[in-house]
């Protein structure tokens, strides 16, 4: 039985190559097969070429006098009424930018004022903790010279009495 199956499979595979061969006989067969040179295939080409271009050139309707000043109208029409839309967009969305640039930069002015008042006063409480530092300071030099010069006076008072007695 294992012979039979493996000539089965044999004829099954030579049938298949057979069929193959055959196929590709067949496309073979259906090419049509190249004649002349390719200078006169090429030739032969373009006067094929030509002779379809005419044909189509022939079939074309071409538009009247009439049709063709129309149909530019409608476009000029068309392309006027188009461009006075996007003016006008064009022109609202300016004025709309303008007038936001305008009331951001007052916002932006109110803004700077109000910054500049409390600036300032953040200044003014700046220089008055300093002149009160600096007063501070100064009381509190001006009493350490005052106890030093009254101590020096009472040194001196006190060396001028022992000298007198």
């Amino acid at each position: 039985m294992a012979d039979t199956e493996k000539d089965a499979l044999k004829a099954a595979k030579d049938a298949e190559k057979a069929a193959k061969k055959a196929k590709q006989d067949r496309i073979k067969a259906s090419k049509p097969k190249k004649e002349g040179t390719v200078l006169s295939r090429t030739g032969k080409s373009v006067k094929k070429f030509w002779k379809d271009f005419t044909g189509t050139i022939k079939k074309i309707v071409w538009p009247s006098r009439a049709q063709v000043l129309k149909s530019s109208a409608v476009v000029l029409v068309s392309i006027i009424v188009v461009g006075l839309v996007i003016f006008g967009f064009d022109r609202g969305l300016t004025a709309l930018f303008d007038f936001g640039t305008k009331q951001a930069s007052e916002l932006g002015s109110q803004l700077a004022g109000e910054e500049t008042t409390l600036d300032a006063e953040a200044t003014t409480e700046a220089a008055n903790a300093e002149t009160t530092t600096e007063a501070t300071e100064e009381d509190t030099t001006e009493a350490a010279e005052e106890e030093t010069t009254e101590a020096a006076e009472e040194e001196t008072t006190e060396a001028t009495e022992e000298e007198q007695n």
